[in-house]
């Protein structure tokens, strides 16, 4: 899988300096960008849109700061998604 978001930009916005969580960041980046891949339905890369980069970098952090929970709500993340969501009539 191509990551949307690079380790290096990851640890910048969690502020993140050494390598020592390098191996856990990299996992955070994977299931996050799956989770908003699934979502919208695209396949991402480097040049996604900043909204879906963002929700990536967010899930990340989130995950980060708050490793015992099973998961992020999307509502942390639904109003960047919201329109890259396909429509289902």
């Amino acid at each position: 899988m191509t990551q949307a978001v690079t380790l290096t930009e990851a640890k910048a916005f969690l502020r993140v300096t050494d390598a020592a969580e390098d191996d856990l960041v990299s996992m955070l980046i994977d299931a996050a960008q799956a989770r908003v891949e699934t979502y919208t339905g695209l396949t991402l890369d480097t040049t996604a849109a900043a909204p879906l980069r963002l929700s990536i970098l967010m899930l990340v952090a989130h995950a980060f700061e708050h490793r015992e929970e099973a998961e992020a709500p999307l509502g942390l993340i639904e109003p960047w998604l919201a329109p890259y969501r396909p429509v289902h009539l």
